[in-house]
Protein backbone atom coordinates (compact mmCIF):
# COMPACT_ATOMS: atom_id res chain seq x y z
CA UNK A 1 0.00 0.00 0.00
CA UNK A 2 1.10 3.52 -0.85
CA UNK A 3 2.52 5.49 2.44
CA UNK A 4 0.22 8.33 1.77
CA UNK A 5 -3.02 6.09 2.06
CA UNK A 6 -1.85 4.81 5.24
CA UNK A 7 -4.13 7.78 6.89
CA UNK A 8 -7.14 6.77 5.06
CA UNK A 9 -7.49 3.73 6.68
CA UNK A 10 -11.52 3.69 8.77
CA UNK A 11 -10.88 1.96 12.11
CA UNK A 12 -14.05 -0.15 13.15
CA UNK A 13 -15.15 -1.22 15.80
CA UNK A 14 -17.51 -4.02 17.30
CA UNK A 15 -21.37 -2.98 19.07
CA UNK A 16 -21.67 -4.93 22.44
CA UNK A 17 -24.17 -4.13 25.03
CA UNK A 18 -24.71 -0.71 23.31
CA UNK A 19 -20.89 -0.03 23.26
CA UNK A 20 -18.68 0.12 20.07
CA UNK A 21 -15.81 -1.91 21.60
CA UNK A 22 -12.26 -3.20 20.36
CA UNK A 23 -11.46 -6.93 20.44
CA UNK A 24 -10.30 -7.73 23.73
CA UNK A 25 -7.05 -8.58 23.11
CA UNK A 26 -6.50 -5.72 20.70
CA UNK A 27 -6.53 -8.11 17.32
CA UNK A 28 -7.62 -6.55 14.01
CA UNK A 29 -8.09 -7.55 10.32
CA UNK A 30 -7.75 -5.84 7.40
CA UNK A 31 -10.67 -5.03 4.56
CA UNK A 32 -9.79 -4.52 1.02
CA UNK A 33 -11.28 -2.39 -1.43
CA UNK A 34 -11.75 -5.51 -4.41
CA UNK A 35 -11.73 -2.43 -7.01
CA UNK A 36 -8.25 -0.97 -6.39
CA UNK A 37 -6.75 -3.71 -4.27
CA UNK A 38 -6.40 -1.55 -1.49
CA UNK A 39 -6.80 -1.68 2.28
CA UNK A 40 -9.47 0.33 3.14
CA UNK A 41 -10.52 -0.29 6.37
CA UNK A 42 -9.52 -2.27 9.42
CA UNK A 43 -11.80 -4.43 11.84
CA UNK A 44 -11.79 -6.22 15.39
CA UNK A 45 -11.01 -9.40 15.29
CA UNK A 46 -13.70 -11.08 17.82
CA UNK A 47 -12.04 -13.39 20.76
CA UNK A 48 -13.87 -16.18 22.50
CA UNK A 49 -13.89 -13.70 25.35
CA UNK A 50 -15.64 -11.05 23.18
CA UNK A 51 -18.45 -13.61 21.98
CA UNK A 52 -19.11 -14.21 25.18
CA UNK A 53 -19.59 -11.08 26.66
CA UNK A 54 -21.92 -10.17 23.60
CA UNK A 55 -24.25 -13.09 24.59
CA UNK A 56 -24.13 -12.30 28.34
CA UNK A 57 -25.49 -8.54 27.22
CA UNK A 58 -27.74 -10.26 24.98
CA UNK A 59 -29.22 -12.90 27.48
CA UNK A 60 -29.76 -9.56 29.93
CA UNK A 61 -31.59 -7.83 27.87
CA UNK A 62 -33.80 -10.54 26.78
CA UNK A 63 -34.69 -11.61 30.50
CA UNK A 64 -33.93 -8.89 32.77
CA UNK A 65 -33.24 -5.59 30.31
CA UNK A 66 -35.74 -2.76 29.42
CA UNK A 67 -36.66 -4.75 26.45
CA UNK A 68 -38.05 -8.03 28.35
CA UNK A 69 -40.28 -5.72 29.60
CA UNK A 70 -41.81 -3.49 26.46
CA UNK A 71 -45.10 -4.18 24.59
CA UNK A 72 -45.04 -5.61 21.37
CA UNK A 73 -46.29 -2.53 20.29
CA UNK A 74 -43.46 -0.63 21.73
CA UNK A 75 -40.91 -2.69 20.00
CA UNK A 76 -42.89 -2.52 16.79
CA UNK A 77 -42.29 1.22 16.96
CA UNK A 78 -38.57 0.40 17.40
CA UNK A 79 -38.25 -1.34 14.30
CA UNK A 80 -40.01 0.95 12.33
CA UNK A 81 -37.77 3.93 13.19
CA UNK A 82 -34.80 1.78 12.32
CA UNK A 83 -36.30 1.26 9.18
CA UNK A 84 -36.54 4.60 8.92
CA UNK A 85 -33.36 5.92 9.95
CA UNK A 86 -32.25 3.13 7.42
CA UNK A 87 -33.61 4.61 4.54
CA UNK A 88 -32.28 8.03 5.34
CA UNK A 89 -28.98 6.60 5.52
CA UNK A 90 -29.00 4.66 2.54
CA UNK A 91 -26.31 6.51 0.37
CA UNK A 92 -23.92 6.64 3.59
CA UNK A 93 -24.61 2.81 3.46
CA UNK A 94 -24.50 1.53 0.43
CA UNK A 95 -21.69 3.36 -0.20
CA UNK A 96 -19.90 1.98 2.45
CA UNK A 97 -21.32 -1.59 0.95
CA UNK A 98 -19.56 -0.71 -2.98
CA UNK A 99 -16.66 -0.01 -1.33
CA UNK A 100 -16.10 -2.99 1.14
CA UNK A 101 -17.82 -5.59 -1.45
CA UNK A 102 -17.64 -4.08 -4.90
CA UNK A 103 -21.26 -4.25 -5.66
CA UNK A 104 -22.15 -1.39 -7.88
CA UNK A 105 -23.77 1.92 -6.06
CA UNK A 106 -27.00 1.74 -7.82
CA UNK A 107 -27.60 -1.31 -6.53
CA UNK A 108 -26.57 -0.85 -3.10
CA UNK A 109 -27.86 2.64 -1.75
CA UNK A 110 -31.70 0.90 -3.81
CA UNK A 111 -31.44 -2.13 -1.93
CA UNK A 112 -30.42 0.10 1.27
CA UNK A 113 -33.75 2.37 0.83
CA UNK A 114 -35.72 -1.02 0.36
CA UNK A 115 -35.04 -3.03 3.13
CA UNK A 116 -36.81 -0.56 5.03
CA UNK A 117 -39.80 -1.74 3.76
CA UNK A 118 -38.71 -5.10 6.11
CA UNK A 119 -38.66 -3.52 9.04
CA UNK A 120 -41.76 -1.56 8.20
CA UNK A 121 -43.38 -4.70 7.36
CA UNK A 122 -41.98 -6.78 10.69
CA UNK A 123 -42.93 -3.30 13.08
CA UNK A 124 -46.63 -4.20 12.27
CA UNK A 125 -46.61 -7.76 12.71
CA UNK A 126 -44.90 -7.29 16.10
CA UNK A 127 -48.28 -6.96 17.89
CA UNK A 128 -49.96 -9.76 16.05
CA UNK A 129 -48.35 -12.67 16.72
CA UNK A 130 -51.29 -15.04 19.05
CA UNK A 131 -52.18 -18.53 20.33
CA UNK A 132 -55.37 -19.97 20.37
CA UNK A 133 -57.62 -21.62 22.04
CA UNK A 134 -57.79 -25.30 21.52
CA UNK A 135 -61.23 -27.19 22.15
CA UNK A 136 -60.19 -29.83 24.57
CA UNK A 137 -61.49 -33.19 25.12
CA UNK A 138 -61.72 -32.88 28.94
CA UNK A 139 -64.36 -31.28 30.80
CA UNK A 140 -64.30 -28.05 32.84
CA UNK A 141 -60.85 -27.11 31.40
CA UNK A 142 -60.31 -23.75 29.26
CA UNK A 143 -56.82 -24.57 27.30
CA UNK A 144 -55.19 -21.93 25.46
CA UNK A 145 -51.77 -21.29 23.78
CA UNK A 146 -49.45 -18.14 23.65
CA UNK A 147 -46.36 -17.83 21.76
CA UNK A 148 -43.18 -16.85 23.45
CA UNK A 149 -39.82 -15.34 22.36
CA UNK A 150 -36.60 -18.11 22.02
CA UNK A 151 -34.37 -15.46 23.73
CA UNK A 152 -30.90 -14.95 21.95
CA UNK A 153 -30.58 -15.93 18.44
CA UNK A 154 -27.12 -15.72 16.51
CA UNK A 155 -27.43 -14.43 13.10
CA UNK A 156 -24.37 -15.09 10.88
CA UNK A 157 -24.60 -13.10 7.61
CA UNK A 158 -22.08 -12.90 4.59
CA UNK A 159 -20.72 -10.26 3.07
CA UNK A 160 -22.94 -10.16 -0.07
CA UNK A 161 -26.63 -8.64 0.30
CA UNK A 162 -25.38 -8.30 4.02
CA UNK A 163 -28.36 -5.60 4.38
CA UNK A 164 -31.16 -7.38 3.43
CA UNK A 165 -30.01 -10.84 5.28
CA UNK A 166 -29.68 -8.38 8.33
CA UNK A 167 -33.62 -7.03 7.79
CA UNK A 168 -35.04 -10.82 7.08
CA UNK A 169 -33.11 -11.92 10.44
CA UNK A 170 -33.60 -9.06 13.01
CA UNK A 171 -36.75 -8.34 11.55
CA UNK A 172 -39.02 -11.20 12.56
CA UNK A 173 -36.38 -12.18 15.43
CA UNK A 174 -36.69 -8.46 17.53
CA UNK A 175 -40.66 -8.77 16.16
CA UNK A 176 -41.12 -11.77 18.34
CA UNK A 177 -39.34 -10.26 21.50
CA UNK A 178 -36.05 -11.67 21.05
CA UNK A 179 -32.77 -10.71 21.46
CA UNK A 180 -29.87 -10.52 18.74
CA UNK A 181 -25.99 -11.31 18.16
CA UNK A 182 -24.92 -10.51 14.74
CA UNK A 183 -21.36 -11.78 13.36
CA UNK A 184 -20.57 -9.97 10.16
CA UNK A 185 -18.46 -11.70 7.53
CA UNK A 186 -14.87 -11.05 7.93
CA UNK A 187 -14.30 -10.82 4.12
CA UNK A 188 -16.83 -6.92 4.51
CA UNK A 189 -17.98 -6.10 7.61
CA UNK A 190 -18.15 -2.33 7.14
CA UNK A 191 -21.76 -1.84 6.49
CA UNK A 192 -22.89 -4.00 8.76
CA UNK A 193 -21.05 -1.57 11.61
CA UNK A 194 -22.56 1.34 9.73
CA UNK A 195 -26.34 0.18 10.47
CA UNK A 196 -25.32 -0.62 13.91
CA UNK A 197 -24.72 2.93 14.54
CA UNK A 198 -28.74 3.03 13.59
CA UNK A 199 -29.52 0.62 16.69
CA UNK A 200 -29.55 3.45 19.61
CA UNK A 201 -30.92 5.85 17.46
CA UNK A 202 -34.13 4.44 16.92
CA UNK A 203 -34.50 3.79 20.59
CA UNK A 204 -33.25 -0.09 20.68
CA UNK A 205 -31.97 -0.47 24.12
CA UNK A 206 -28.22 -1.49 24.50
CA UNK A 207 -27.61 -5.33 24.04
CA UNK A 208 -30.60 -6.34 22.33
CA UNK A 209 -28.93 -5.97 19.02
CA UNK A 210 -25.41 -6.51 19.28
CA UNK A 211 -22.35 -7.44 16.12
CA UNK A 212 -19.24 -9.12 16.26
CA UNK A 213 -16.66 -9.23 13.51
CA UNK A 214 -13.91 -12.15 13.20
CA UNK A 215 -13.52 -15.53 11.59
CA UNK A 216 -15.46 -18.97 11.98
CA UNK A 217 -12.54 -19.86 14.51
CA UNK A 218 -12.82 -18.75 17.20
CA UNK A 219 -15.81 -15.82 16.81
CA UNK A 220 -18.02 -18.25 14.33
CA UNK A 221 -17.23 -21.65 16.43
CA UNK A 222 -18.10 -19.84 20.08
CA UNK A 223 -21.27 -17.83 18.94
CA UNK A 224 -22.87 -20.87 17.55
CA UNK A 225 -22.16 -23.24 20.20
CA UNK A 226 -23.11 -20.95 23.20
CA UNK A 227 -24.79 -22.27 26.28
CA UNK A 228 -27.14 -19.08 26.05
CA UNK A 229 -28.03 -18.80 22.30
CA UNK A 230 -31.60 -20.38 21.67
CA UNK A 231 -31.51 -20.05 17.84
CA UNK A 232 -29.04 -20.09 14.94
CA UNK A 233 -30.14 -18.15 11.73
CA UNK A 234 -27.16 -19.02 9.45
CA UNK A 235 -26.34 -17.89 5.71
CA UNK A 236 -23.58 -18.86 3.80
CA UNK A 237 -21.50 -22.52 2.48
CA UNK A 238 -21.91 -25.16 3.13
CA UNK A 239 -18.99 -26.06 4.61
CA UNK A 240 -19.22 -23.57 7.05
CA UNK A 241 -22.58 -24.83 7.41
CA UNK A 242 -21.14 -28.18 8.32
CA UNK A 243 -19.82 -26.61 11.39
CA UNK A 244 -22.52 -24.89 12.63
CA UNK A 245 -24.72 -28.05 12.77
CA UNK A 246 -21.31 -29.68 15.02
CA UNK A 247 -21.67 -26.65 17.16
CA UNK A 248 -25.27 -26.76 18.01
CA UNK A 249 -24.76 -29.91 19.23
CA UNK A 250 -23.51 -28.57 22.53
CA UNK A 251 -26.28 -26.05 23.18
CA UNK A 252 -29.60 -27.62 20.90
CA UNK A 253 -29.66 -24.76 19.23
CA UNK A 254 -33.11 -24.29 16.86
CA UNK A 255 -31.07 -23.82 13.31
CA UNK A 256 -32.28 -22.34 9.88
CA UNK A 257 -30.01 -22.34 6.88
CA UNK A 258 -30.13 -20.62 3.81
CA UNK A 259 -26.62 -22.24 1.58
CA UNK A 260 -26.97 -20.56 -1.96
CA UNK A 261 -27.89 -22.29 -4.99
CA UNK A 262 -26.99 -23.22 -8.53
CA UNK A 263 -30.47 -22.09 -9.80
CA UNK A 264 -32.20 -23.15 -13.41
CA UNK A 265 -33.49 -20.26 -15.71
CA UNK A 266 -35.88 -21.95 -18.41
CA UNK A 267 -36.94 -20.41 -21.44
CA UNK A 268 -39.40 -22.29 -23.46
CA UNK A 269 -39.93 -21.80 -27.43
CA UNK A 270 -43.19 -19.79 -26.52
CA UNK A 271 -41.18 -17.42 -24.80
CA UNK A 272 -41.55 -13.38 -24.89
CA UNK A 273 -37.80 -13.50 -25.98
CA UNK A 274 -37.02 -10.16 -24.91
CA UNK A 275 -38.02 -10.00 -21.64
CA UNK A 276 -36.55 -13.71 -20.75
CA UNK A 277 -33.14 -11.99 -22.50
CA UNK A 278 -33.51 -9.43 -20.20
CA UNK A 279 -33.98 -11.03 -17.04
CA UNK A 280 -31.35 -13.74 -17.79
CA UNK A 281 -28.86 -11.24 -18.09
CA UNK A 282 -30.57 -9.85 -14.54
CA UNK A 283 -30.15 -12.86 -12.90
CA UNK A 284 -26.97 -13.60 -13.67
CA UNK A 285 -24.74 -10.78 -14.55
CA UNK A 286 -27.02 -8.47 -11.67
CA UNK A 287 -24.54 -8.21 -8.26
CA UNK A 288 -21.60 -9.27 -10.57
CA UNK A 289 -23.04 -13.42 -10.20
CA UNK A 290 -22.68 -12.89 -6.58
CA UNK A 291 -26.44 -13.57 -5.20
CA UNK A 292 -27.52 -17.14 -3.99
CA UNK A 293 -30.34 -16.73 -6.11
CA UNK A 294 -28.23 -16.13 -9.09
CA UNK A 295 -29.57 -17.55 -12.63
CA UNK A 296 -26.60 -19.50 -13.60
CA UNK A 297 -28.31 -22.60 -15.03
CA UNK A 298 -29.78 -21.65 -18.55
CA UNK A 299 -31.86 -24.24 -20.45
CA UNK A 300 -33.14 -22.92 -23.86
CA UNK A 301 -35.69 -24.91 -26.04
CA UNK A 302 -33.78 -26.04 -29.20
CA UNK A 303 -35.92 -23.68 -31.91
CA UNK A 304 -35.38 -20.31 -30.17
CA UNK A 305 -31.67 -21.47 -28.40
CA UNK A 306 -30.00 -19.24 -31.50
CA UNK A 307 -32.21 -16.79 -31.73
CA UNK A 308 -31.62 -16.08 -27.91
CA UNK A 309 -27.96 -16.21 -27.32
CA UNK A 310 -27.65 -13.63 -30.19
CA UNK A 311 -29.94 -11.31 -28.47
CA UNK A 312 -27.84 -11.94 -25.03
CA UNK A 313 -24.20 -11.80 -26.40
CA UNK A 314 -24.88 -8.33 -28.07
CA UNK A 315 -25.80 -7.11 -24.80
CA UNK A 316 -23.06 -9.05 -22.69
CA UNK A 317 -21.08 -7.05 -24.36
CA UNK A 318 -22.26 -3.75 -23.86
CA UNK A 319 -21.83 -4.36 -20.09
CA UNK A 320 -20.02 -1.39 -18.55
CA UNK A 321 -17.44 -3.16 -16.11
CA UNK A 322 -15.35 -0.54 -13.75
CA UNK A 323 -15.92 1.13 -10.32
CA UNK A 324 -18.31 0.33 -8.40
CA UNK A 325 -19.00 3.98 -7.12
CA UNK A 326 -19.56 5.32 -10.74
CA UNK A 327 -22.88 6.15 -11.93
CA UNK A 328 -22.50 4.13 -15.53
CA UNK A 329 -21.46 0.84 -14.40
CA UNK A 330 -23.41 -2.05 -14.76
CA UNK A 331 -21.07 -4.63 -13.38
CA UNK A 332 -17.81 -4.39 -10.49
CA UNK A 333 -15.93 -6.89 -9.40
CA UNK A 334 -15.65 -9.72 -7.23
CA UNK A 335 -15.40 -9.18 -3.52
CA UNK A 336 -12.26 -11.54 -2.68
CA UNK A 337 -9.13 -12.91 -4.98
CA UNK A 338 -10.52 -16.74 -3.55
CA UNK A 339 -13.56 -16.22 -6.22
CA UNK A 340 -12.01 -15.04 -8.49
CA UNK A 341 -9.49 -17.76 -8.32
CA UNK A 342 -11.90 -20.61 -8.52
CA UNK A 343 -13.84 -19.01 -11.34
CA UNK A 344 -10.77 -18.76 -13.57
CA UNK A 345 -9.95 -22.77 -12.46
CA UNK A 346 -13.63 -23.94 -13.29
CA UNK A 347 -13.72 -22.58 -16.53
CA UNK A 348 -10.63 -23.77 -17.63
CA UNK A 349 -11.70 -27.04 -16.53
CA UNK A 350 -15.16 -26.73 -18.30
CA UNK A 351 -13.32 -25.69 -21.55
CA UNK A 352 -10.97 -29.48 -21.15
CA UNK A 353 -14.68 -31.02 -20.30
CA UNK A 354 -15.61 -29.32 -23.91
CA UNK A 355 -17.54 -26.24 -23.34
CA UNK A 356 -17.59 -23.55 -25.54
CA UNK A 357 -17.17 -19.92 -24.42
CA UNK A 358 -19.98 -17.81 -26.02
CA UNK A 359 -18.67 -14.59 -24.11
CA UNK A 360 -16.03 -13.29 -21.97
CA UNK A 361 -14.26 -16.29 -19.91
CA UNK A 362 -11.16 -14.11 -18.98
CA UNK A 363 -10.51 -10.88 -16.80
CA UNK A 364 -10.69 -7.86 -18.28
CA UNK A 365 -7.40 -6.65 -19.55
CA UNK A 366 -7.47 -2.92 -18.76
CA UNK A 367 -8.79 -3.40 -15.25
CA UNK A 368 -7.17 -3.50 -11.83
CA UNK A 369 -8.85 -5.42 -9.08
CA UNK A 370 -10.49 -8.59 -9.00
CA UNK A 371 -12.86 -8.07 -12.08
CA UNK A 372 -13.76 -10.48 -14.49
CA UNK A 373 -15.83 -10.39 -17.81
CA UNK A 374 -19.84 -11.19 -17.87
CA UNK A 375 -18.83 -14.86 -19.57
CA UNK A 376 -21.67 -17.40 -21.15
CA UNK A 377 -20.63 -20.82 -21.64
CA UNK A 378 -22.19 -23.39 -23.80
CA UNK A 379 -22.16 -27.24 -21.92
CA UNK A 380 -22.74 -30.20 -24.26
CA UNK A 381 -24.47 -32.05 -20.99
CA UNK A 382 -25.28 -32.22 -18.27
CA UNK A 383 -21.77 -34.33 -16.56
CA UNK A 384 -19.42 -30.89 -16.69
CA UNK A 385 -18.43 -30.18 -13.40
CA UNK A 386 -19.39 -26.38 -13.85
CA UNK A 387 -22.85 -27.02 -14.16
CA UNK A 388 -23.75 -27.95 -10.44
CA UNK A 389 -21.06 -26.02 -9.17
CA UNK A 390 -21.43 -22.75 -7.51
CA UNK A 391 -18.96 -20.04 -8.42
CA UNK A 392 -20.67 -16.96 -6.95
CA UNK A 393 -19.43 -14.85 -10.06
CA UNK A 394 -20.74 -13.68 -13.46
CA UNK A 395 -20.37 -16.71 -15.36
CA UNK A 396 -23.39 -18.77 -16.86
CA UNK A 397 -24.05 -22.07 -18.16
CA UNK A 398 -26.14 -22.93 -21.34
CA UNK A 399 -27.84 -26.05 -22.40
CA UNK A 400 -30.08 -26.97 -25.29
CA UNK A 401 -33.59 -28.74 -24.68
CA UNK A 402 -36.45 -30.19 -25.92
CA UNK A 403 -39.17 -31.49 -24.41
CA UNK A 404 -41.13 -30.51 -21.40
CA UNK A 405 -39.77 -33.37 -19.51
CA UNK A 406 -36.18 -33.30 -20.50
CA UNK A 407 -36.11 -30.08 -19.12
CA UNK A 408 -37.79 -30.64 -16.00
CA UNK A 409 -35.21 -33.48 -15.45
CA UNK A 410 -32.42 -31.47 -15.99
CA UNK A 411 -33.11 -28.55 -13.71
CA UNK A 412 -34.10 -30.91 -10.61
CA UNK A 413 -30.26 -32.79 -11.55
CA UNK A 414 -29.21 -30.96 -8.61
CA UNK A 415 -27.75 -30.67 -5.46
CA UNK A 416 -29.61 -27.63 -4.54
CA UNK A 417 -33.19 -26.29 -4.76
CA UNK A 418 -33.13 -22.53 -3.93
CA UNK A 419 -34.86 -20.99 -6.58
CA UNK A 420 -35.39 -21.48 -10.68
CA UNK A 421 -36.87 -19.30 -13.39
CA UNK A 422 -39.54 -20.13 -15.76
CA UNK A 423 -40.47 -18.25 -18.60
CA UNK A 424 -43.38 -19.51 -21.47
CA UNK A 425 -46.63 -17.65 -22.33
CA UNK A 426 -48.35 -21.05 -21.64
CA UNK A 427 -49.89 -20.83 -17.91
CA UNK A 428 -51.11 -24.30 -17.88
CA UNK A 429 -47.03 -25.76 -18.73
CA UNK A 430 -45.76 -22.64 -16.03
CA UNK A 431 -48.06 -24.21 -13.35
CA UNK A 432 -46.78 -27.70 -13.97
CA UNK A 433 -43.10 -26.99 -13.91
CA UNK A 434 -43.85 -24.56 -10.94
CA UNK A 435 -44.99 -27.41 -9.06
CA UNK A 436 -42.82 -30.35 -10.45
CA UNK A 437 -39.13 -28.27 -9.62
CA UNK A 438 -38.05 -28.70 -6.39
CA UNK A 439 -36.79 -25.62 -5.17
CA UNK A 440 -37.77 -23.23 -2.41
CA UNK A 441 -38.93 -20.09 -4.68
CA UNK A 442 -40.15 -20.33 -8.28
CA UNK A 443 -40.36 -16.88 -10.44
CA UNK A 444 -42.89 -17.43 -13.66
CA UNK A 445 -41.57 -14.83 -16.45
CA UNK A 446 -39.62 -12.87 -14.28
CA UNK A 447 -36.60 -13.40 -11.67
CA UNK A 448 -35.23 -12.13 -8.51
CA UNK A 449 -37.58 -10.22 -7.33
CA UNK A 450 -38.18 -9.99 -3.19
CA UNK A 451 -40.62 -9.10 -0.76
CA UNK A 452 -40.99 -8.64 2.81
CA UNK A 453 -44.17 -10.47 2.60
CA UNK A 454 -43.18 -13.54 0.79
CA UNK A 455 -41.02 -16.43 2.22
CA UNK A 456 -37.60 -17.14 0.95
CA UNK A 457 -35.60 -20.38 1.48
CA UNK A 458 -34.61 -23.45 -0.34
CA UNK A 459 -34.67 -27.04 -0.03
CA UNK A 460 -32.03 -30.01 -0.48
CA UNK A 461 -28.73 -28.31 -0.57
CA UNK A 462 -29.48 -24.73 -0.62
CA UNK A 463 -30.56 -25.38 3.22
CA UNK A 464 -33.91 -25.41 5.33
CA UNK A 465 -35.97 -23.15 7.55
CA UNK A 466 -37.58 -19.81 5.72
CA UNK A 467 -37.21 -16.21 6.33
CA UNK A 468 -39.38 -12.91 5.45
CA UNK A 469 -43.12 -13.14 5.51
CA UNK A 470 -45.19 -13.51 8.50
CA UNK A 471 -44.95 -17.14 9.17
CA UNK A 472 -40.93 -16.19 9.88
CA UNK A 473 -42.03 -13.94 12.87
CA UNK A 474 -43.39 -17.44 14.83
CA UNK A 475 -39.73 -19.31 13.24
CA UNK A 476 -38.78 -17.20 16.25
CA UNK A 477 -41.00 -18.49 18.72
CA UNK A 478 -42.43 -21.26 20.64
CA UNK A 479 -46.09 -22.17 21.92
CA UNK A 480 -46.93 -22.64 25.63
CA UNK A 481 -49.69 -24.35 26.37
CA UNK A 482 -51.83 -23.25 29.30
CA UNK A 483 -54.79 -25.31 31.31
CA UNK A 484 -57.10 -23.55 33.58
CA UNK A 485 -59.66 -25.82 35.58
CA UNK A 486 -62.57 -23.74 35.68
CA UNK A 487 -64.94 -26.56 37.80
CA UNK A 488 -64.94 -25.09 41.84
CA UNK A 489 -64.93 -28.88 42.51
CA UNK A 490 -62.22 -30.27 43.91
CA UNK A 491 -59.65 -32.81 41.99
CA UNK A 492 -60.73 -36.16 42.38
CA UNK A 493 -58.59 -38.95 44.18
CA UNK A 494 -55.93 -39.51 41.62
CA UNK A 495 -55.93 -42.94 42.65
CA UNK A 496 -59.44 -43.59 41.60
CA UNK A 497 -59.49 -44.09 37.78
CA UNK A 498 -62.61 -43.31 36.35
Amino acid sequence: MRGSEMADIKNYQMLINGDWVNASDGGVFDSVNPSTGDIWSRVPEATEADVNRAVASAHYAFSEGPWSKLTPTESGKCLRRLGDLLAEQSENLGRTESIDTGKILKETRWQAKYIAEFFHFFAGCADKVSGETLPIDKPDMFVFTKREPLGVVAAVVPWNSQLFLVAVKIGPALAAGNTVVLKASEHASAAMLEFGKLIEVAGIPPGVVNIVTGHGEPCGRALTSHPDVARVSFTGGPNAARHVLENVKRNFAEVSLELGGKSPFIVFDDANIESAVNASIAGIFGATGQSCVAGSRLYLHEDIADEFLDKMKALTGKIVIGDPLEEETQMGPLCTSGQLENIKREVAHAKVQGAKILAGGKQPADKLGLFYEPTIIECPNQNLRIVDTELFGPVLCVQRFKTEDEVLALANDTEHGLAAGIFTQNSARSLRMANLIRAGIVWVNTYRVVSPIAEFGGVKGSGYGRESGFQAIYDYTRPKTIWMNTSDEPMSNPFVMR
